[in-house]
C-alpha cells in the first residue's frame, strides 16, 4: 500500500444491491451502452423515467413509456455535464436503529448490472472528489464547521484509497462474515469493508454514508473538498486505513476490538479530551466509567452545535454519550433467539470476558438455562443484544431482582459506534472551538502525516 501520486481514480458505488427491481428518472439525456441484440429501439437514448428488473439471463431496462430498451447482463447509462439521475426508495441506515427509504438524486454515470443470485445493483461511476462531496455531506452536515469538514474529507478520501489497494490488490478479503471460528460454544464475527463484488463500495454505513448531490446543501463541502484536493493521512509510506464513528464516549477504541487482530499504530486508544484518560481495564473500571459522564468533547448537549453537525435524521438518536436500555427478560430472550438462532432458554447473566481500552466488549459470555455461548465481536455483541443494534458494545449490565433467574437486564452504555479513529461528535467540537483540521487528524491519528497523491 506505497504511497504514488497517480491521477484521481473513478470508482464504483453501490446505491442500491440485491434488488429484483430498480426504477428511476434520468434527468437529462443518456446514452445506455450494453443494450445488446435484443432491443425494440433502433436509438440507445434514454431519458425520463425508466425501470429494471432482474431477469433470467440479465436485466430488463425500460422507459418511461414501458417499451424495452434491452436485454443484457449490464447496462452502462451515460449521462453529461449537468445532468443527473434519481433512484427510487434507497434503503438508508440498513439494518440499524435509523433505517429508512428514500428518494436520492446522482451526478454521474448509471451502471446496472446483474448478480449471480440473480438479483441486481444500480451502481453510480463516480470520480473519487466528486463522492467525497456528498460522503462528508451524507456523514455530517453539510454546513459544519469548515475544519471539520477538511478532516472529514481527508479521512474518507484515506479510508477510500487504502481500501481500493486492498480490493484491487492480491490480497482481497472476500465474504460478509470476515471471521468465524471453529471452536465449539464460540461465534466471534467481524465485518469487513472489502466484501462487495459487484461494485468498489457500498453507499451506507456499511462503507461510507453516500446520499447524493441533493446532501450538498452549503458551499462548504466543496471548498472541503477542493482544498484537500487528493490529500491522505499516511503512516510512513502508506496510506491509512482511516476509521471513524459518531461518538467514541470519552475514549476511542483500538482497531483490533471491532475487526481482525492486526495492529495499527495509528489506531490506537485516545482521550476525546485535551488530557489522557487511563484504559478502561477492569469490571469495576467499566461499571464507574459507564455510570459517569467524564469531560469529553463528544459529552455535548449543545442543541446548536449538533443541529450544525448532524444531519437530520442522526438527530434523532439522543442521549448517545450515555445511555441506558432496560429489557424484560422475555424480551432479550426472544431477541437473542432471533439474532443468534440459539435458545438459551431463560436468560442467567451476561459476563463480559475482554474489554477494549474505551470499555467496549469484544467477548461476551450469555448463559442461559438450556446453554451457553461467547459471542465477539463488538458489532456481532450489538446485533445480538438489541432489536436494531445497541448503541456501542461499552456497557455493564445490571440484572433486575438479581438472582439465577434475573427478571429484567438494564444496560449502561457509552457512546455510539465502535469508537475506533475519529470521533465524528467530538471532532465537530473541536473544531468549532477553533482546532484546525491538521490539529483534529494529528489528535485522534497521533504520529500520522499528511501527504498529497495527486
Amino acid at each position: 500500500m506505497a504511497i504514488e501520486t497517480k491521477d484521481e481514480p473513478l470508482i464504483t458505488v453501490g446505491i442500491m444491491e440485491r434488488r429484483d427491481h430498480v426504477e428511476g428518472r434520468l434527468n437529462g439525456t443518456f446514452s445506455v451502452d450494453g443494450a445488446g441484440p435484443e432491443t425494440d429501439r433502433e436509438t440507445n437514448r434514454l431519458t425520463g423515467g425508466f425501470s429494471a428488473i432482474a431477469a433470467p439471463g440479465g436485466i430488463v431496462l425500460r422507459d418511461a413509456a414501458g417499451r424495452v430498451v434491452g436485454r443484457s447482463p449490464s447496462f452502462r447509462i451515460k449521462g453529461g455535464g449537468p445532468a443527473t439521475f434519481d433512484l427510487f426508495g434507497v434503503t438508508i441506515g440498513s439494518r440499524f436503529h435509523w433505517e429508512r427509504s428514500e428518494n436520492q438524486t446522482f451526478h454521474g454515470n448509471l451502471v446496472l448490472r446483474a448478480g449471480a443470485d440473480g438479483t441486481m445493483a444500480a451502481i453510480n461511476e463516480v470520480p473519487v472528489e466528486a463522492y467525497l462531496e456528498s460522503v462528508i455531506s451524507s456523514e455530517m452536515n453539510a454546513s459544519a464547521p469548515a475544519e471539520l469538514l477538511k478532516s472529514h474529507a481527508i479521512l474518507s478520501r484515506s479510508w477510500l484509497l487504502a481500501a481500493l489497494r486492498r480490493k484491487r490488490g492480491p490480497q482481497r478479503t472476500r465474504g460478509e462474515a470476515a471471521h468465524v471460528p471453529e471452536r465449539e460454544g464460540e461465534v466471534v464475527r467481524w465485518y469487513g469493508r472489502e466484501e462487495h463484488d459487484l461494485f468498489d463500495v457500498c453507499a451506507d454505513d456499511h462503507c461510507q454514508r453516500y446520499h447524493g448531490v441533493t446532501k450538498i446543501t452549503s458551499q462548504g463541502a466543496r471548498d472541503a473538498v477542493r482544498q484537500t484536493r487528493g490529500i491522505v493521512l499516511a503512516w510512513g509510506d502508506e496510506i491509512c486505513d482511516a476509521r471513524y464513528s459518531k461518538a467514541c464516549g470519552g475514549l476511542t477504541e483500538e482497531f483490533g476490538t471491532a475487526w481482525d487482530d492486526a495492529r495499527h499504530p495509528y489506531l490506537t486508544s485516545v482521550a476525546d479530551a485535551p488530557d489522557p484518560y487511563p484504559p478502561v481495564t477492569t469490571e469495576i473500571e467499566a461499571a464507574r466509567w459507564c455510570l459517569s459522564a467524564p469531560y469529553a468533547y463528544c459529552n455535548t448537549k449543545d442543541e446548536e452545535i449538533l443541529k450544525e453537525i448532524l444531519p437530520a435524521f442522526d438527530r434523532e438518536t439522543e442521549g448517545f454519550f450515555r445511555w441506558t436500555v432496560e429489557y424484560p427478560h422475555e424480551e432479550l430472550e426472544q431477541i437473542l433467539y432471533e439474532k443468534s438462532g440459539f435458545d438459551f432458554g431463560r436468560l442467567q447473566a451476561l459476563v463480559p470476558l475482554a474489554r477494549g481500552p474505551s470499555g467496549r466488549i469484544f467477548r461476551l459470555r450469555v448463559i442461559g438455562t438450556k446453554m451457553s455461548m461467547i459471542v465477539g465481536k463488538e458489532l456481532e455483541i450489538r446485533r445480538w443484544l438489541s432489536h436494531t443494534h445497541l448503541y456501542s458494545s461499552a456497557f455493564v449490565v445490571r440484572a433486575g431482582d438479581a438472582g439465577l433467574t434475573p427478571e429484567r437486564f438494564v444496560f449502561h452504555g457509552a457512546g455510539w459506534g465502535h469508537g475506533v479513529g475519529l470521533c465524528q461528535i467530538g471532532a465537530a467540537v473541536m473544531a468549532s472551538r477553533g482546532s484546525s483540521a491538521e490539529e483534529i487528524v494529528g489528535h485522534y491519528f497521533p504520529g500520522t502525516t499528511l501527504r498529497g497523491l495527486y
